[in-house]
């Protein structure tokens, strides 16, 4: 399974169902980055990504994007293979 990486803040309804859909699909641990008690890692996320907005996920190396972008995903069934690493 690929490691899974995702910034987050507190109280974003996005970043909840993201992780809910993640470990529906056997996703154990998300490494999870708090934008919002670390400017420097808000900074990074944007530098990295170009969008301002959270969640952002990544898979492996593979920047997924936000939470549609997660859904979008999986429904044209690619997360799976992309968590397998395929």
């Amino acid at each position: 399974m690929q490691p899974v990486k995702m910034y987050t803040t507190a109280v974003c309804p996005y970043c909840i169902r993201a992780k809910q859909i993640l470990k529906s699909k056997g996703v154990a641990e998300i490494e999870e980055i708090r934008i919002d008690t670390n400017p420097a890692e808000r900074d990074l996320m944007m530098q990295t990504t170009g969008r301002r907005t959270v969640p952002q996920i990544f898979i492996g190396n593979t920047h997924v994007g936000g939470c549609d972008d997660l859904m979008a995903l999986d429904s044209r069934g690619g997360l799976l293979p992309l968590l397998a690493g395929a």
